[in-house]
């Protein structure tokens, strides 16, 4: 067993990350329970290391109900070769293994969202455990991150998205721009820092990140996660981390620029009900625009609420479960950078 153990915190990985060649196995995360005393959670990694590079981390199943991107990874750690690679990829399928493993957003063990559990606690719950193991072992060693997620069970977004943190200066744009064309999926948007999530983690260790949100709606659609694989692979190609007939000669798309411009993008349920969507994806709104109603079928004389955008933009993400409690989101738009 490798020593890679950043001090207090208990994660234990069984693969050696200094080592050539591609290896496979579990992060240990100690978990004594009722069931078994002396146990540890398993974290599936795998890393393929060869001579000098890019170290690129490619994470998945941060959010347990995200299949896409478990997927996707899973498949690339069987197809990758070592003699493939120049430098490193360090590949987590299942991140938040306990919430992937229940297929749920948080992990069933602390309710933990690791999305918004960093910079993580070495002496925290599961979760903040994995996020800090993440953030100082994992991201401490890698030029980039590439963070998969989708709409999961409760969203869907349109098609294949990137998101990224908006850029500090001149040169991070410029950086920032160039790795989202080469990875290429039709939309990307730029957004405000979030100090919890894995994209700032990501940036404190001075690695770039691109975060992809591939559909959603807790299935899993063929076409998306080709392209996906697509544009990952020519990405890879692209920063001089991975050679050979896997690359493809061109990313899926020309990726069109959007913001997220905060809470007026954002549309929320402040009522208890069944949610009736007024507008589509890909549609385009302008502020005061009804965007949803809530019905109350138990109380059969009551009129539905409407809901209105508060903002002009383009219906990027909805909703899928019909029932919604107050606070729920229902759409969340983007608008186009100029």
């Amino acid at each position: 067993m490798s020593s890679t153990l950043t001090p207090s915190n208990p994660i234990r990985s069984e693969i050696n990350l200094d080592a050539q060649g591609k290896q496979a196995g579990y992060l240990r995360l100690p978990h004594s329970v009722h069931r078994s005393a002396y146990g540890w959670l398993p974290i599936p990694i795998a890393s393929i290391r060869n001579g000098t590079g890019p170290v690129v981390l490619i994470m998945a199943g941060n959010h347990g109900d995200e299949y896409e991107g478990q997927i996707l990874v899973s498949t690339l750690i069987r197809e990758i070769d070592a003699a493939q690679v120049a430098g490193q990829l360090i590949l987590l399928p299942q991140a938040n293994a306990p919430a992937a493993e229940a297929g749920l957003r948080t992990s069933p063990l602390d309710d933990g969202n690791l999305n918004r559990a960093f910079p993580g606690d070495p002496q925290g719950s599961p979760t903040q455990a994995i996020a800090h193991y993440i953030e100082h072992v994992l991201l401490a060693r890698a030029d980039y991150l590439i963070d998969l997620h989708s709409g999961g069970s409760s969203l869907l977004y349109r098609g294949n998205n990137m998101l990224a943190i908006d850029p500090r200066d001149d040169g991070d744009n410029e950086r920032l721009q160039r790795a989202l064309r080469a990875f290429g999926l039709p939309n990307a948007f730029l957004h405000a820092e979030n100090p919890v999530h894995a994209a700032t983690a990501a940036r404190r260790q001075g690695a770039l990140s691109i975060t992809a949100e591939l559909g959603g709606g807790g299935t899993v659609d063929a076409a998306l996660l080709r392209e996906a694989r697509q544009g990952l692979l020519h990405f890879l190609g692209a920063i001089g981390a991975l050679s050979g007939p896997l690359v493809p000669e061109a990313p899926p798309a020309d990726t069109r620029f959007l913001r997220v411009a905060g809470a007026r993008h954002y549309v929320y349920a402040y009522d208890n009900g069944l949610f009736e969507p007024l507008v589509e994806l890909g549609d385009r709104v302008v502020a005061g625009q009804p965007a949803a109603r809530i019905h109350f079928p138990d109380t059969p004389l009551k009129e539905p609420v409407t809901c209105h955008f508060a903002s002009d933009g383009e219906v990027v993400c909805k909703r899928v479960p019909a029932l919604v409690r107050r606070g729920d989101c229902l759409f969340h738009l983007a608008e186009e950078v100029v």
